[in-house]
């Protein structure tokens, strides 16, 4: 990495803010979200598979150069999918990819840009009547100074529907059954702005009967499948509220990259858990109801994460609210995706937890 990048404090100031956002799964979770800093013509961007949560421990944020990935966009140029053609090899010394949502973030004019997939605004996002619902919790920002846009593909496609609404003033954008995007030309007004639009969206999490983590313990014993490491994810089967949201549907696209297309209900023969007989390949989560919920032995860094993340957003989603969930058609555009492909494999230690 350059020097004058590392000796820029607007540049330390986004890792700072990135590490933060990363470590606090209410914010983001696993690889998901994403930060970029523009300087002159470049600007730098997190790597694809990269955690926010390791922005101070290790070097993740990959130049790439603006003119060019821009003029690809425009031009309807199939190398501006991944960008990897726009990279400045001479910054990229660990060879890197940059995030897949690059062209979201070379679309937006602002020197600062904050990706994150907030429990908070995936709940009301995931909402039939999510626009109208934000509107309700965001007084203090104008009309156009915030849109939201119903869910497309990551990537370029987003980018292409985020350029259509964008108007001369707009910082904050709320994005149908995926997350929040903020703007700003400096670390500290996009961070203002995370706390104000988080703190806008906030809502109380349904209470959920706690889990009997010993006799989980025993029915994942010798078997595919062990507990995860966090506790709470638990409540996605034991609250009746929230398993009836997951029987729903895939509600974000992190939930199908990570935990596959909706969930997996498992059952207890003979004292143990144990997954349907007809599934071609063990699911990446085990939903046991009324219990708990169990994750493949094999399962990659970041499952865990996700399979908390499922029971936040459940949580936060009214019982009459009413739900849009991703289509069997773009669960399939992301589990095909080799951008998503090559995300999971930067992601491929198991935790080895049991």
């Amino acid at each position: 990495m350059s020097s004058e990048i590392r000796d820029d404090p607007e540049f330390r100031a986004l890792l700072e803010l990135s590490a933060a956002l990363g470590a606090d799964p209410a914010r983001t979770q696993a690889a998901g979200g994403n930060t970029s800093i523009k300087r002159a013509r470049v600007m730098w961007i997190k790597a694809s598979g990269a955690w926010l949560a390791d922005a101070l421990r290790r070097e993740m944020m990959i130049p790439v150069l603006l003119p060019p990935l821009r003029a690809a966009m425009a031009a309807g140029d199939p190398r501006a999918e991944s960008a990897v053609a726009f990279v400045d090899p001479s910054y990229n010394a660990p060879g890197l990819r940059p995030s897949i949502e690059t062209s979201v973030h070379a679309a937006l004019p602002q020197a600062v840009v904050v990706h994150i997939h907030c429990v908070e605004t995936i709940a009301l996002a995931v909402r039939a009547d999510a626009e109208a619902a934000i509107a309700a919790r965001l007084p203090g920002l104008q009309s156009g100074e915030w849109i939201f846009v119903p869910y497309v593909k990551p990537g370029l496609p987003l980018a292409h529907e985020i350029g259509k609404r964008l108007t001369g003033k707009t910082r904050v954008i709320v994005l149908g059954n995926h997350g929040l995007i903020v703007a700003g030309e400096t670390v500290a007004a996009a961070a203002d702005l995370v706390g104000r639009v988080c703190q806008a969206f906030a809502a109380p999490s349904s209470a959920a009967p706690a889990p009997d983590l010993d006799a989980l313990a025993r029915l994942v014993e010798g078997g595919d499948y062990r507990l995860p490491n966090d506790p709470a994810a638990h409540v996605i089967a034991t609250d009746p509220r929230r398993l009836a949201v997951a029987r729903r549907g895939s509600l974000y696209p992190d939930h199908v990259v990570f935990l596959g297309p909706g969930i997996v209900e498992g059952a207890i023969v003979h004292g143990r858990a144990q997954a349907p007989p007809d599934l071609d390949r063990l699911a990446p989560m085990l939903v046991l109801p009324g219990q708990g919920v169990a994750l493949r032995r094999d399962s990659p860094k970041g499952t865990d994460e996700m399979a908390r993340c499922l029971a936040d957003v459940a949580g936060r989603i009214p019982e009459d609210a009413p739900i849009v969930t991703l289509t069997p058609a773009q669960e399939r555009e992301l589990v095909d995706w080799e951008a998503e492909k090559y995300r999971r494999s930067r992601n491929a230690v198991s935790t080895g937890a049991s």
